[in-house]
């Protein structure tokens, strides 16, 4: 809250001494951040209720269409993000996804805290732009090549391809 205040203050500041380009910066920023995003407000409330103060996906009592939603089907990729100054989720609150996620293959289940960032860090700006969008950017990419590994082993296995062409590939770009 402090700093809110102090960046209002600021702003006023420049405007007065003529420095209309750092309060530009600080106004774009506030036009963002006081952004409101386009979700219906039933969805938006309901999943604040159920996930975030009910726990009940972590707890196993989240229930879609009838259906309980049990995060240890996921056998895909997971990368959980957080920001060390987070003020709004607690430093392992996205990291504890790993253990509701068994089955996500190891190589497969990456974290990452993003020094120095706060909850809106994680989402925008410097931090954003030159931390965590290269590890989203490189973690896509690294499951996009085990995925594909992964049909190909399916492929080679029911022997669809000439012999050895896909365990050579295989072979080639197994992981150590």
């Amino acid at each position: 809250f402090e700093r809110h205040i102090r960046s209002h203050l600021e702003l006023n500041a420049h405007n007065l001494a003529g420095e209309f380009e750092k309060a530009a910066k600080i106004t774009d920023f506030y036009d963002e951040y006081l952004a409101v995003l386009d979700l219906d407000r039933h969805f938006y409330l309901e999943t604040l209720d159920l996930v975030f103060q009910k726990h009940a996906l972590a707890k196993g009592e989240l229930v879609l269409n009838g259906r309980r939603i049990d995060p240890s089907f996921i056998d895909s990729a997971l990368l959980t993000i957080e920001g060390e100054r987070d003020d709004i989720c607690g430093i392992g609150q996205t990291r504890a996804a790993h253990t509701l996620c068994p089955n996500v293959p190891r190589w497969l289940a990456k974290h990452y805290q993003q020094a120095g960032a706060g909850h809106y860090g994680v989402f925008s700006g410097n931090r954003w732009e030159r931390g965590i969008y290269p590890v989203i950017n490189h973690f896509i990419g690294a499951a996009h090549v085990d995925n594909m590994l992964k049909l190909t082993r399916k492929i080679a296995d029911t022997r669809q391809l000439p012999s050895n062409s896909g365990k050579e590939f295989l072979t080639a770009l197994e992981p150590a």
